[in-house]
């Protein structure tokens, strides 16, 4: 059931432009042909992906502007580069639907991991939303985050699974199969998320793109291909940005009035859709949602 509207006269105008001025270049240029975008000819991985034609290495910077500064722990961890080969691995990631749709669910992917690494308060420089990407993993984790009662993937010994990465991958039961979908052993190995900011973007994603029942992905909430259940109609489950933040952490910030962990995610989703010019879409808190159990 999508929940975005139909995509503004604007929107549509600035991608039919945006198209046109890419095939001007694309045929004027003489130095990258066309087996090399895609792929041939071409080392693996060199071909652009869709996220690229939205957030330039510049707008990457202005968005997370003190990642990289002293007082940030996450200082030269999150690069542009890294994000970009994360996010072909993702190929439907930012490039589902519609331009606007497209923006929306990268400025709301960007939001929950500004929270989820914010190094920002209230009055800090250039305002609290432009300090995500600032921590690279959990400090003073108050346990090993390691649930014995999952046979499937179980702990191994010595090993804290506490948030790591920028969506600060939490639990046994995530770096598992994270680590599995993506080439490196997340059980005996938990640390390369916060050692290689390629797989830390990369588990981000995974996160994002995949859906572990009861709950959607992240990406389908945000691309409009969510089709809520008897149980998420009754849990006031409605798709948005709210619903992400219940995927994300429910069952501590959710059916709660003014959170304000939600109002930090909601604050950083302003920013970034602003900056992208798109709306922010219905229902962007979960204030009314019951979490998922």
């Amino acid at each position: 059931m999508a929940f975005h509207e139909p995509a503004s006269a604007n929107c549509d105008i600035r991608f039919v432009l945006s198209v046109a001025v890419f095939l001007a270049v694309a045929a004027a240029s003489s130095v990258v042909s066309v087996d090399a975008r895609y792929g041939g000819g071409a080392a693996a991985g060199q071909y652009c992906s869709s996220v690229e034609t939205i957030v330039s290495e510049e707008l990457y910077s202005s968005l997370f502007l003190h990642k990289d500064d002293a007082a940030c722990p996450g200082k030269g961890f999150y690069t542009y580069a890294s994000f970009i080969r994360a996010t072909r691995k993702f190929p439907e990631f930012g490039a589902t639907g519609d331009l606007c749709t497209r923006k929306r669910e990268i400025a709301a992917f960007f939001a929950q991991i500004s929270h989820e690494t914010t190094g920002g308060w209230p009055a800090a420089p250039d305002g609290p939303y432009s300090w995500g990407l600032c921590y690279k993993e959990e400090i003073k984790p108050q346990s090993s985050y390691c649930d014995a009662t999952d046979k499937q993937w179980p702990c191994y010994p010595g090993k804290s699974y506490h948030g790591r990465g920028p969506i600060q991958l939490s639990w046994n039961f995530n770096y598992g199969p994270a680590g599995r979908a993506l080439g490196f052993d997340g059980l005996r190995n938990p640390e390369q998320v916060s050692n290689c900011s390629d797989t830390a973007f990369q588990t981000a994603l995974w996160f994002w793109m995949t859906p572990r029942q009861p709950k959607p992905s992240c990406h389908q909430v945000m691309v409009g291909e969510y089709c809520p259940s008897r149980a998420d109609n009754v849990a006031n489950r409605t798709a948005g940005f709210g619903l992400v933040t219940n995927i994300v952490n429910g069952a501590l910030e959710c059916n709660i009035t003014d959170d304000a962990r939600v109002n930090n995610r909601i604050g950083f989703y302003r920013r970034y859709s602003q900056v992208l010019g798109i709306d922010v879409g219905p229902n962007i808190d979960c204030a009314h949602q019951l979490p998922y159990n």
